[in-house]
């Protein structure tokens, strides 16, 4: 039986990392181009050593909402499942909260944004 991959990801971040796909997912996501208006992208500094570990980064992007429809972050979307989400969430860190947005193609996608 499959995996119901039916939930949307999307990242503009260290998620599209293959080494941290593999590391929180057991796989390499397929995803498509995409963006996320009405955000800007700024970073973060990461303390946690197992997230920097995985990203080999210690700034991670981290996104706010802005307001302006003019204001777009560009990423990918992956279908991904619930089992998969749940191993998102644990891979980020406190400074991120996941939200449910629109994207500029009009699907809706969980993002992680500045908490």
């Amino acid at each position: 039986m499959t995996e119901d991959r039916s939930m949307l990801l999307f990242s503009y971040g260290t998620l599209q990392l293959p080494e941290v796909q593999m590391a929180q997912f057991g796989r390499l996501l397929e995803g498509g181009d995409d963006a996320l208006p009405g955000y800007a992208q700024t970073l973060v500094e990461i303390t946690d050593p197992d997230v920097i570990a995985k990203s080999s980064q210690r700034f991670h992007p981290i996104v706010t909402e802005t307001g302006n429809p003019a204001d777009a972050v560009a990423g990918k979307v992956f279908a991904i499942s619930a089992a998969e989400l749940a191993a998102a969430d644990e891979y980020e860190v406190d400074d991120y909260r996941r939200v449910l947005v629109r994207l500029k193609s009009g699907r809706d996608a969980w993002v992680y944004v500045k908490a």
